[in-house]
């Protein structure tokens, strides 16, 4: 019984982390691109208001419930609950390591006031917001299979 239920909280907590990253790639970047420099680092600052205190809460729950998982479930679907919880320490990592610092410098620009000789953070960000992505999607992705095998 426990265990259906920690399966239901592993495919949710991936599932909106897997959806949130996958949503803002796919409609939020291509919109904070299409901005002028003082736009996008109001924008940013914006946005980052709700999701920087929540994302990290919801990802490492998802981690810890797949590590309990993993403990709990029998050979098969162990392994797989083990590696989407890997999956998703990924997407933490990548996000306290490369994107989160990249969030405090924009974070501390004055929209009016944006330097001429600023170098512009999107693309990088971009690369490491698609990176921390595609292991959302996978970790998702196995907890599904293991929910299933289960």
């Amino acid at each position: 019984m426990i265990t259906d239920l920690l399966s239901v909280a592993a495919l949710v907590g991936s599932g909106i982390v897997a959806g949130v990253l996958f949503a803002v790639s796919l409609s939020v970047l291509p919109a904070l691109f299409a901005m002028p420099a003082d736009r996008y680092v109001y924008t940013h600052q914006l946005v980052g208001r709700r999701w920087d205190p929540t994302m990290p809460i919801l990802v490492l729950s998802s981690v810890i419930v797949d590590v309990v998982l993993a403990v709990l479930t029998r050979a098969e679907p162990a392994v797989l609950f083990a590696t989407a919880a890997v999956l998703l320490l990924g997407v933490s990592v990548v996000s306290h390591f490369c994107n989160v610092p990249i969030n405090r410098a924009v974070k501390s620009l004055d929209p009016d006031e944006v330097p001429p000789d600023w170098r512009d953070p999107r693309p990088l960000w971009r690369r490491w917001h698609l990176l921390r992505t595609v292991l959302a999607v996978l970790g998702v992705t196995v907890n599904a299979v293991a929910v299933v095998l289960g």
